[in-house]
Parts: structure tokens; sequence; C-alpha cells
């Protein structure tokens, strides 16, 4: 691992195993072509939404169940498509620290991306469950006619915004959330991005009639992420406001408290990575190359949402010993 590596790297902690050692170095190189080139940071977030929301497409056509060989090639394409909006997602970060293009509008951008990829791949997969059931009506001993279908559409529909709001959303905005944080007792504010809805809305309230709509857009969007993220985590929030009250600026904050957290923080950053991307999409393509997507929304709410309990209910829990012990 070379030093110009590292120095792109958020830290080599909150990053998983495939992603330290094989997703990250060829986002390096990446980012060493696009430094080239001279593409800015939020150019490559752009290009990676635009990437992602294009797989929507054909995960929509994929199934080899109904298509034969040619929905598996549908859903190979997608598969891919979604792998290289990833890399470019990670890529941005890399090349923002490479050059030192870090912006506000970067970070919201950064924060968005995923959910410009999954909103359109989500209204795929009812779609493509609403033209091919045929596996699912069986299973279940559904007759196949077209009110069931209807019915049954209704129903995934449904389930597919609770996957995508109560799951992805709220799972994706707390596994980022946690890494900022650990991020911040292990590097200090200039280490992290670890944002605050108060602050946020101090930048919204600066902006004028001249600033642009987009910017002014995003940042409202922003502050509303931010709030999410402290309601769901109290014992944090606690915890943070006896620091600043016991030792002023975060600054401030001991090197032993900052230890403490960090031993107790770690275990859970594991964890925690599993609720970002490269596990839940393990899952998704599983899902779709069994012809079964709508498994997948099964699998956020159930599978991906205990997980999220208990990460959530572990880093509360440690919190509130240390707030306690303060």
């Amino acid at each position: 691992m070379t030093e110009g590596f590292k120095a792109t790297l958020k830290s080599s902690e909150t990053e998983d195993w495939l992603d330290l050692h094989v997703i990250r170095p060829f986002c390096y190189y990446c980012a060493l072509a696009f430094n080239k080139f001279d593409v800015h940071p939020n150019t490559v977030t752009i290009w990676s939404m635009i990437i992602g929301a294009a797989s929507a497409f054909f995960f929509a056509c994929g199934s080899f169940y109904y298509s034969g060989t040619w929905g598996v090639v549908m859903n190979i394409v997608a598969i891919i498509l979604l792998m290289i909006a990833d890399i470019f997602d990670c890529t941005d970060g890399q090349l923002a620290r490479m050059t030192g293009k870090k912006s506000r509008m970067g970070r919201i951008l950064d924060g968005v991306a995923g959910f410009a990829w999954f909103i359109p791949i989500y209204h795929a997969l009812v779609y493509r469950f609403y033209m091919h059931h045929d596996i699912e009506f069986a299973f279940l001993g559904i007759d196949n006619t077209q009110q069931n279908t209807i019915i049954a559409t209704v129903i995934v529909y449904i389930l597919g915004i609770i996957s995508g709001v109560a799951g992805l959303a709220g799972q994706q905005r707390l596994a980022d959330y946690y890494i900022q944080v650990h991020l911040f007792f292990l590097k200090g504010e200039k280490g992290s991005e670890l944002d605050n809805s108060k602050r946020q809305q101090e930048i919204y309230d600066q902006m004028t009639t001249d600033t642009p709509w987009a910017e002014r857009y995003f940042q409202k969007s922003y502050i509303d992420y931010t709030k999410k993220q402290e309601k769901v985590t109290p014992q944090f929030q606690r915890l943070m406001q006896k620091l600043r009250e016991k030792f002023g600026a975060t600054e401030n904050i001991p090197e032993s408290v900052r230890k403490e957290f960090h031993d107790k923080s770690l275990p859970v950053i594991f964890w925690n990575g599993l609720l970002t991307f490269n596990f839940r999409s393990f899952w998704l393509f599983l899902f779709c190359l069994l012809d079964v997507p709508v498994m997948n929304f099964l699998w956020e709410i159930v599978g991906m949402g205990l997980l999220y309990l208990y990460v959530n209910r572990r880093h509360e829990n440690f919190c509130k010993k240390i707030a306690e012990s303060l």
C-alpha cells in the first residue's frame, strides 16, 4: 500500500476487505487518470449517478426463466453497470482527497448517489415482477389472473417503498453517519465529514437568491438527511453535548476519551460495513439471477433491518456508557 494510495483513503479501518484490497486500489488508478485530464470529482459523482440509474433498464429485462440466455445477459449488464457506478462513487472521494477539490456540494452529491441508483432500480424490479411472476405465484399457489397480478404488484410496490425508505435509505444513512463518527474520534474534526443539522441550517440560511437553485435544493435536502441521522442516535447526540459542555471545542476532547470511543467503535464498524454497498448489492444480484427479485425487498426489510437494529443498538449502548462515565 503506497503512501499516495493511503492518502486517498478516509481510513483503512472504515473499509471492508473487498474495498481495501480490490476496489479502492482500482479506484486509485481511476482517480489518477481522471486527475490527468482535470476531471472534477463532482463530475465523476454525476457520471456514477447516471450509470447506476441506467442499470435499472437492464434489471427490468433480465430473466433467465422467462427470456433464456438473453435474460442472463441483461442481468449481467445490469450488474456490471451498477458495479461501475459504485467504482465511480468510490473514485470521486479518492480524487477529491488526491486533488484537494473537496466541497460541500460534493459531500451532498456523494450522499445521494446511492439513492439515484436504487430508486429507478426498485421501480424496475416492481415492473419486472408485474411482467414475470410465475415463480412467485406457483410457490404461493396463486392463480395467474390479471386481477391477482394487479393486486400482487401493488403489494410488491408497497414492499419496495418500505424497502427503499425504511430499509435502504435509513440503513445507508446510518452507516455513513457511523463511518464519519468513527473518523471524527480517530482523526479529529478535520479528518472526518461529520455534519450536524444546526450547522447545515445555518449554511442554508446564509444562501441568497443568487445561489443556484440546485445548490439550495440539495442543501435543504441535506438538512433533512442530517436530522434523520441525529434522530436515530440520541445517545450519541447526548454524548457529544456532554463533551462540548465539559471540554468546550471538540478539539479539546482528551485523547483518553477519543481512544475509549475508538476502541468501542471499531468492532461495530465491521458490522456497520455490511449495511453499505458491497454486502447489499450481493443479495440484489443473487435474487435477480435467481429470478425472484421481489425477495430483495423482503431481505432488506427483515434481514438488513435486523442488522441495522443490531448496529444501532450496540453503538448507542456504548455511547450511553461513555456519557455516564464523564
